[in-house]
């Protein structure tokens, strides 16, 4: 019977000490800036939220925000699933190679992207002088509304294309050959029956896709050129702030936290309208086509997907272009990479040091949330479960101004935990915010491990936490790698709250390019940017490795 006590203890610690860091590090930040935000001298007031709504300026960025986050998610969704659909329902060559580059696509810096595509579709760049001196096309306009939404659909439709191509590996062949068997067409097919089993994944898809577009702030900063954004509205307010009162900032955050989770409930309500479960005994096998359909599917697939690195291949190529001030000159050198490596070979070693460090608190509390979760299911591991989802829809530049806020000088301003500057707020902040992805696919995994399976093994003796860290564990490692590679990718390439939380020693090369940008030195962002896709396609080949698959899904 105190055996049974200890090993009920050991859980019900491991609960409680997730449950402090979660107030510590998700909790109280998200306080301090309501609390910020709420009270001006000391004096509780609407005060922030009276301007916010008063002054059309700010009504109309967050419209703005709406208006290129609804319509970059549509488009990632058409195109996402579009490639989702050839990809499991055809045969053809260079599948894997393709999958690659489309999560490279997906994988790098959004800004990265932008930057790029001012390079190939500038006033000044390669394509428009191209269109403009040789065939004569009028000037091009990349920047604004319609840059944004450019840059967003082609980032982010590799993540539909992830969900979708692991939905359509559910979907039983027979229902399909059913349906064909009565006489329906392929576009009856794809409407009446793959949609609707496709709507769960999709709704889910749709909502990531929008809330990273919503939250993004690198990209309208480098191609938005006046159309503003939201994030960067909370940005620039908090950055023109520092040093005085920043609670207007605050109060654009709980507004922007505000949406992200009624956006986050409709999402959820509307899912579960639709939420079924799906059996694959018979997988659908991709057929093979030959003639004018088989050209078709080659020209999509092989464009779309040429389009969507196509950014990243130029960012490569000029890399090792010489360069005098801000312009490209003729010739070839590797200068800027030898500048990279001299002067930011420090953001490159933080790219790789401080990911890892919070990769690690990622797998250790995934795996012993997603366990609590799904194997001890109660009021207090729920909320711990719910507690962990948070992260997910608050926006990046948020957490960065929280984090701030509360971490300054210490816990309620006594010195405890006064890390702003230090790697550790790095890691932290990183921790949160990435351990959705790991815990949403750890609990997947663990849901299909029988509860049995440890049941047998603590019948032959085994203890609890023998059985937990030699079967159970072992068992769900697949789905633990799968999410860890995921945050892995998302550590090393984020932005929005390194900007905010980074200073000299801590700078990584995300902060790193656009800083570089931002000066004019296109060589060394370029070099850098090629650093960081290197690392990102070596992370998903080492991954594949690991998991013996020739595929990734979400």
């Amino acid at each position: 019977m105190q055996k049974d006590s200890k090993k009920i203890n050991l859980w019900t610690a491991m609960s409680f000490l997730i449950f402090i860091v979660y107030l510590l590090f998700l909790v109280y930040p998200i306080f301090q800036v309501f609390i910020q935000a709420m009270f001006v001298d000391g004096h509780f007031s609407l005060a922030n939220f009276s301007t916010f709504f008063s002054k059309r300026y700010y009504s109309e960025t967050l419209w703005n925000s709406f208006k290129v986050s609804t319509t970059a998610t549509i488009f990632a969704l058409i195109v996402g699933s579009l490639l989702a659909y050839l990809f499991s329902m055809y045969q053809f060559k260079g599948k894997k190679l393709l999958q690659i580059c489309i999560i490279i696509a997906s994988m790098s810096a959004p800004f990265v992207g932008a930057y790029s595509w001012i390079l190939l579709l500038g006033r000044q760049g390669v394509i428009t002088k191209f269109l403009m001196n040789t065939l004569h096309f009028p000037q091009i306009d990349i920047y604004g509304f319609g840059g944004i939404v450019l840059v967003f659909t082609l980032q982010l439709f590799p993540l539909v294309f992830l969900y979708v191509s692991g939905a359509f590996k559910s979907i039983d062949s027979s229902v399909l050959e059913a349906a064909e068997s009565m006489g329906s067409t392929s576009f009856d097919r794809m409407v009446k029956v793959i949609l609707p089993l496709l709507t769960p994944t999709l709704l889910a898809a749709a909502l990531l896709v929008f809330m990273r577009a919503f939250s993004d702030f690198g990209t309208p900063m480098l191609i938005g050129e006046g159309y503003r954004t939201f994030p960067v509205l909370i940005y620039k307010e908090f950055i023109s702030e520092v040093g005085g009162n920043a609670a207007f900032a605050s109060s654009l955050a709980i507004i922007a936290i505000t949406i992200a989770l009624a956006i986050f409930l409709i999402q959820k309500y509307v899912a579960n309208q639709f939420s079924f479960s799906m059996n694959s005994l018979h997988p659908i096998q991709p057929k093979q086509l030959t003639g004018f359909k088989q050209a078709l599917v080659y020209i999509v697939v092989f464009g779309t997907v040429f389009i969507a690195v196509l950014p990243q291949l130029y960012l490569t190529y000029t890399s090792f272009l010489k360069t005098s001030g801000m312009v490209f000159v003729p010739g070839y050198s590797l200068d800027s990479y030898r500048i990279a490596f001299d002067r930011m070979g420090s953001a490159i070693l933080n790219t790789i040091r401080i990911p890892l460090m919070a990769l690690v608190i990622v797998v250790i509390f995934a795996t012993i949330i997603s366990y609590l979760a799904v194997r001890k299911k109660n009021f207090f591991t729920s909320m711990i479960d719910s507690l962990s989802m948070i992260p997910y829809i608050v926006p990046g530049t948020v957490f960065g101004i929280a984090f701030i806020t509360s971490f300054n000088t210490g816990v309620f301003g006594t010195g405890f935990l006064a890390i702003t500057g230090t790697a550790f707020i790095m890691v932290m902040s990183l921790s949160v915010r990435r351990l959705p992805y790991t815990i949403r696919s750890s609990v997947a995994s663990l849901l299909q491990i029988s509860p049995s399976i440890e049941e047998a093994a603590e019948s032959l003796g085994s203890s609890r936490l023998n059985t937990f860290m030699k079967v159970t564990v072992p068992m769900m490692m697949s789905g633990v790698i799968s999410g860890a590679i995921l945050s892995w990718v998302t550590m090393i390439s984020e932005l929005s709250t390194s900007i905010l939380l980074y200073n000299v020693k801590t700078k990584t090369m995300t902060v790193a390019i656009y800083t570089e940008v931002l000066r004019g030195n296109y060589g060394v962002a370029a070099a850098l940017s090629t650093i960081l896709m290197v690392l990102t396609i070596a992370s998903l080949l080492l991954f594949m490795k690991v998991s013996k698959s020739d595929s990734i899904t979400l």
